[in-house]
């Protein structure tokens, strides 16, 4: 998969971008395990990548849930047995 960042809220910490292999668009939020910082990618639609920055509420909300593992559905690859906390 080749992610390519967008949109860069480095206050919200999270990122938008499009994933070139899949034509998909995703918002990701930074993780941490014990070994290594990665990033989880979370797939969002196109109205909400296209409206951006005018949805940023909307956007901190998707970022928030994730965070708290509620848009675990949505996940663009599933986590390992490490999985990382948000950081």
């Amino acid at each position: 998969m080749k992610y390519v960042d967008r949109h860069v809220f480095r206050e919200e910490r999270f990122s938008l971008g499009f994933e070139e292999t899949t034509g998909k668009y995703y918002l990701s939020i930074p993780v941490a395990n014990p070994y290594v910082e990665y990033e989880e990618h979370y797939e969002i639609d196109l109205d909400q990548y296209e409206a951006c920055p005018a949805n940023l509420d909307q956007l901190k909300e998707i970022a928030a849930k994730s965070r708290a593992r509620q848009n675990d559905s949505r996940l663009m690859v599933k986590p390992g047995r490490l999985r990382g906390s948000p950081v």
